[in-house]
């Protein structure tokens, strides 16, 4: 079989991917295992995702422009329209953004993943230039002058191949097509996991999202979801993170309800009952394209979610991706050497500043030194007296000018 495109993964970014390159006239191919993103309604009132994104401008604007956007029920979508971060000690710091100040109609807009994943299949399934490929790759062979070629076995274990002009790699932070490309990276994990859990709230949110900063605990966000409820992401250190997980949900929202300056009340686990733990590490690929192959999403970099921004990386990976592939020059595929190194360079600058600045605050927040507490504290007092910053901080998070 022969692609222009063969994008590999079975995630957001993977299917975003090959629905743009699809809608920007390529035939595209999409390898992935089967998942199960289809057997949860998206639509059950009784059952909301664990797993979430603080979407940004950049993504929406993407998913709006592959008409994904307004396929999604807004009904389980909730706008941030403020967020409020706190430092930890008897003399906490506090700083607050809110999407007034910055002049948006929001900050970010907080959506499920198997939500987005099912508008994502359907736009999919609808699309002409678009084969999706139930298949887990055992080969990747590329050759510059014909093309690369992706072996794989098939639902029942059946040997098949598919060359295409450019391999996407889209497969994760332990991407396959990274490693069959023999590209390095930087690994460090957290020793950290991330716990994932929802709650409903005495108080309601308002639209705001709440952020503790510790250094013994790790760090603790809750969005909001639609009516009284609150995504939990809480970046736990691993032996905290066992005891976390040992107790029952009653346990953690009691927690979570005790929290300084918590302001939505006694808070609930959602039924049913579910909490989820993922574990955290940084990932930077030492490069992110190679001969008709480039990487994108947690396969070229993973960073920590603090700032909520992974996901939103791996859609301005796309964007970009597509906005080089249009500017090309008509005698260039898709897989041109000379195209994929000005996508690399458009974005090497911005995935390596937010790579540093969500590292450095791990870093920064983690120290228990005194001193260290105390100026992390103050400075988030200063920042907050300082609304341009601020509103510059408030632009990089929406991923202005990605």
């Amino acid at each position: 079989m022969q692609s222009d495109a063969c994008v590999i993964g079975s995630g957001v970014i993977g299917k975003t991917a090959a629905l743009g390159l699809a809608q920007a006239g390529y035939k595209v191919s999409l390898l992935s295992p089967k998942h199960d993103s289809a057997l949860q309604p998206a639509d059950s009132a009784q059952h909301w995702d664990t797993r979430v994104y603080a979407l940004n401008d950049v993504a929406r604007k993407l998913l709006e422009s592959l008409k994904v956007w307004d396929a999604l029920d807004a009904h389980r979508i909730s706008a941030i329209n403020g967020m409020v971060v706190n430092g930890d000690g008897s003399h906490a710091g506090q700083l607050a953004f809110d999407a007034y100040g910055a002049h948006r109609s929001a900050l970010a807009w907080v959506v499920e993943d198997r939500h987005l994943n099912q508008a994502l299949d359907a736009a999919l399934r609808f699309s002409p230039n678009v084969r999706c490929i139930d298949g887990v790759g055992s080969q990747l062979i590329v050759d510059a002058p014909k093309g690369a070629r992706v072996d794989f076995f098939g639902p029942d274990n059946q040997a098949d191949s598919e060359s295409a002009a450019l391999i996407v790699g889209a497969d994760g932070a332990n991407s396959w097509v990274r490693a069959q490309a023999e590209i390095s990276i930087d690994y460090r994990p957290y020793e950290q996991r991330a716990i994932v859990a929802n709650f409903s709230c005495s108080i309601a949110h308002q639209g705001v999202a709440y952020q503790w900063f510790t250094s013994d605990e790790g760090v603790i966000a809750l969005l909001p979801l639609p009516g009284d409820r609150l995504s939990l992401v809480w970046s736990a250190p691993n032996m905290l993170a066992n005891t976390l997980l040992g107790e029952t949900p009653l346990a953690l929202a009691k927690r979570l309800s005790d929290l300084p300056g918590q302001p939505f009340g006694s808070l609930l686990p959602l039924q049913p009952e579910t909490v989820r733990a993922i574990p955290l590490a940084l990932v930077r690929a030492h490069q992110t394209t190679a001969a008709q192959l480039v990487l994108i999403g947690d396969a070229a970099h993973a960073i920590h979610p603090l700032a909520g921004q992974g996901m939103n990386l791996g859609f301005a990976d796309v964007a970009a991706l597509l906005t080089t592939l249009g500017a090309a020059e008509a005698t260039r595929d898709c897989g041109d050497a000379r195209v994929l190194a000005r996508y690399a360079r458009s974005r090497k600058e911005k995935v390596l500043l937010m790579q540093i600045g969500t590292d450095g605050l791990q870093r920064l927040f983690a120290s228990p030194f005194e001193p260290l507490r105390i100026m992390r504290n103050v400075g988030l007092d200063l920042l907050d007296k300082f609304p341009h910053v601020k509103r510059q901080l408030m632009s990089h998070a929406a991923g202005d000018k990605f």
